[in-house]
């Protein structure tokens, strides 16, 4: 695209982007990016305001509606697992911290708490949701067994000397899971 295209497009993004505009915007200092790179950050700003918001399982055509789990085994739970994470992937959907759960657990944590959460549709193949499966904060004692580095399990200790520090343990179910592109 030539510079006299860049301007043109930019003069364009910053008018539409004009009824959103906040302190997000007044941090862009123009002068000091290319014009290409701000017409992108512009770009993904208004891609982001004008995404509607909507349950995740209606970002999919059809709508997603898994099954009953109480009519699957283990093999059909795992296929059906599988599925799902793939279709989630498709829309740039990450799972992280999976590998404490067991396959039912899990499809459990994608039913009830994914598939409902209202979030924006940007669609932009560069924005990345990353669900972490574990709240570090919560969930404390899994994040210390199975997640944290040794360092990190060291500055835990160091920070709550008065608590005791879990052992460190092998992950009960590990997995290969698609992860950020």
């Amino acid at each position: 695209m030539s510079d006299v295209d860049q301007l043109l497009l930019n003069a364009q993004l910053r008018e539409e982007i004009e009824p959103y505009l906040d302190e997000s915007i007044a941090m862009l200092d123009a002068k000091r990016l290319p014009i290409d790179v701000e017409n992108a950050f512009l770009a993904s700003m208004l891609a982001w305001e004008r995404a509607p918001v909507l349950p995740i399982r209606q970002w999919f055509e059809p709508e997603i509606r898994p099954p009953s789990l109480e009519t699957l085994d283990d093999d059909q739970l795992r296929q059906e697992l599988h599925q799902l994470i793939g279709r989630l992937y498709e829309k740039n959907i990450v799972l992280q911290y999976t590998d404490h759960l067991s396959d039912r657990q899990l499809i459990c944590l994608i039913i009830r708490d994914i598939l409902p959460a209202q979030e924006k549709q940007v669609g932009n193949p560069e924005n990345t949701i990353c669900w972490q499966c574990i709240d570090d904060d919560v969930d404390a004692d899994i994040w210390l067994r199975y997640y944290a580095t040794d360092r990190e399990r060291a500055e835990w200790q160091a920070a709550n000397s008065d608590l005791i520090l879990p052992p460190k343990q092998k992950l009960p179910h590990p997995r290969r899971l698609p992860g950020v592109r």
